[in-house]
């Protein structure tokens, strides 16, 4: 593992990216349970109000929740980036998006607007707050490296995103839906998926591949340029899509290469690497590469079926790319932030960042979420795999959650302990 060009010593409390991380696949088990209760033909209309609450209760519950503690995580570490009073920012935005989510998902399957409004308050005030305070911390950053200028698209496109989640909130909480909604959503739905979640993942696998698994660097083209040719992409497919709707597949074409070429990029890396040891990551890695290249080529065939299949693409990015990659990283940062936190109190007798997750349990894990996927995809063509497709991904979702719980109780246990080299003796010091 390759530590070079981080600053640790700015690293955040741990317990301000773990409060994230560990809530995200509870929200995970929350959607398996929706989807239990659904059925498959109202989960095909992307606009259904079960589709829509089981796909905020992943994209907001799951996604959201990881990259925010990822950012919380990564930003100090790679760019010096501060965040100001870290602690009650971090409990405030995080707190106002667990009940943001859970009023939403209450105030739309009941139609309560007064749980809806409290919703788009919440979510409102718990997005704006992530992004305002990170945004505000980076205006002093000198080295503006590949991954800090993916975070840096990816939190622009967060701001866009939010604001229309909550224009389409307040108007399910008015009852007044107008006639721009659906044409805000299919943005809202766009810009999530490839402006906030695939432009921060990029950006982070350009410092993640050759730090946690040893692979080449990227090239200089990819890193300073996919980014802005992504950004600019989404920004010709969204005027295309109001204006030029006859030319919209241009974009799509243009936006889906890049990330196809993402996905190809990534496979022939880890087929490179100096130590090809295998683990459950690089499957998650190896397998959100083939989702994703599915599910590219298939948001542009979708456009000749009149959208018939755009929930197929939202399963095949959204849950095969995004999610896949995300609970890989999970198995990454979580031992990782327990070893280093607990390395720089002065315990040395420790386990090592591989010891601390159950393999053969996180094996199980990622074979269930992927058999649980393609269920889901089938679902739609066979009805009866929808319920143990869901069961399946709510198992998945108990075992990611014991997995990265296991390295906290390491953490908590470890703590009660002596350490073994004191470090008191140089605080001491510090203070003389």
């Amino acid at each position: 593992m390759k530590l070079n060009g981080l600053s640790v010593d700015q690293a955040p409390p741990i317990s301000a990216p773990l409060r994230f991380f560990l809530t995200a696949p509870l929200f995970g088990v929350l959607a398996g349970v929706l989807i239990l209760l659904s059925d498959s033909s109202t989960l095909m209309n992307r606009y259904s109000i079960d589709s829509i609450i089981v796909t905020h209760a992943i994209t907001i519950g799951m996604f959201t929740f990881i990259m925010f503690g990822a950012l919380i995580q990564m930003l100090p570490v790679l760019a010096g980036a501060k965040i100001e009073r870290i602690k009650q920012v971090t409990l405030f935005a995080y707190f106002m998006l667990t009940f943001g989510l859970l009023a939403m998902i209450i105030g739309l399957k009941l139609e309560l607007s007064s749980f809806t409004t409290v919703a788009y308050i919440g979510l409102g005030l718990g997005f704006f707050t992530m992004i305002l305070s990170i945004v505000y911390a980076m205006r002093n950053v000198q080295n503006f490296t590949a991954t800090i200028k993916g975070m840096a698209a990816s939190l622009l496109f967060s701001f866009f995103i939010a604001s229309m989640g909550i224009f389409l909130l307040y108007e399910y909480a008015t009852k007044s839906i107008s006639q721009y909604h659906f044409l805000v959503a299919n943005i809202h739905s766009v810009w999530a998926i490839f402006g906030f979640c695939g432009l921060l993942i990029i950006g982070v696998a350009f410092q993640v591949l050759p730090m946690f698994y040893v692979a080449p660097k990227f090239k200089q083209f990819c890193k300073k340029r996919v980014v802005i040719l992504i950004s600019i992409g989404l920004v010709i497919w969204l005027i295309l899509n109001q204006f030029y709707e006859q030319y919209e597949l241009v974009a799509k074409i243009w936006i889906a290469l890049f990330f196809w070429a993402f996905a190809t990029t990534v496979w022939l890396k880890f087929n490179k690497r100096k130590r090809p040891i295998s683990d459950v990551t690089v499957w998650y890695w190896r397998t959100s590469s083939i989702f994703l290249t599915l599910g590219s080529f298939l948001w542009i065939f979708d456009e000749f079926f009149k959208h018939e299949y755009i929930v197929m693409v939202g399963i095949l990015i959204g849950g095969g790319f995004v999610l896949s990659i995300m609970i890989g990283m999970l198995y990454k940062i979580v031992p990782f932030l327990v070893w280093f936190h607990l390395n720089a109190m002065g315990y040395m007798s420790i386990p090592t960042i591989n010891e601390m997750i159950d393999k053969g349990l996180a094996k199980v894990q990622f074979t269930l979420l992927i058999i649980s996927l393609v269920g889901f995809i089938f679902a739609f063509y066979i009805p009866q795999l929808l319920a143990p497709s869901a069961v399946y991904f709510i198992i998945s979702m108990l075992l990611l959650e014991y997995n990265i719980l296991s390295p906290v109780l390491i953490y908590k246990q470890t703590r009660k302990k002596k350490p073994d080299f004191d470090m008191s003796a140089f605080s001491m010091q510090g203070k003389n």
